[in-house]
């Protein structure tokens, strides 16, 4: 789902509870793959198919309004060498403002469709920053970090990895000892969202 994930780094930075750049000499620091955490927080599936459900409707209207222009885009293309100046000059302006159109209502829809994601995707986020935040406090660490894919980190000691116990903070399990190593994202399937699919009218 490109809408879903694509919230997902804009929101992770309020996740990373201290800066790699902050002294931590002699403090206990952890870190997390936010990706990790993410894919596997419970109520991310069910949010994902509920968001799909529900922006499917304003993916089809898109592709009517977009399909629908192209056709009439083909029409003009095939026509216009055989049509008086004034009618080819008239047609030109019923394109354009069919197109500006089609630019408004899917922008529209498009900010619809982001509004009701951040309204699925919020509480999830809430309860990963609220695991994170517990998992820092019972655990005595000064901060926590993402070093996730994209992080300035480069290296890390892969004993001070709490992803696992922030995920059975979230989903109510004990954890044993922090995972020797990360696993692996699990990208989900992401069906097309809501953008016009390439044509020039």
């Amino acid at each position: 789902m490109r809408l879903f994930r694509r919230a997902i780094p804009l929101a992770l930075v309020f996740l990373t509870l201290g800066s790699v750049g902050a002294s931590a000499q002699g403090q206990k620091i952890g870190y997390i793959r936010s990706s990790v955490i993410l894919d596997q927080a419970p109520g991310r599936a069910e949010a994902e198919a509920q968001f799909d459900k529900e922006t499917a409707g304003y993916r089809d209207q898109i592709k009517r309004m977009s399909d629908s222009l192209d056709a009439m885009v083909a029409s003009f293309q095939k026509a216009q060498a055989s049509m008086t100046a004034a009618a080819r000059d008239a047609k030109q302006k019923d394109l354009q403002a069919k197109n500006a159109e089609y630019q408004r209502r899917s922008a529209d829809l498009q900010q619809k469709a982001q509004q009701r994601q951040g309204e699925l995707v919020q509480p999830i986020l809430d309860k990963v920053k609220a695991a994170i935040e517990e998992v820092r406090v019972e655990g005595g660490y000064a901060m926590i970090f993402n070093a996730d894919q994209g992080s300035p980190i480069v290296a890390v000691d892969k004993s001070l990895n709490v992803t696992d116990r922030v995920l059975s903070k979230l989903k109510g399990t004990t954890a044993s000892a922090p995972a020797a190593a990360p696993r692996p994202s699990s990208a989900a399937p992401a069906p097309s969202g809501v953008t016009r699919p390439t044509s020039n009218p």
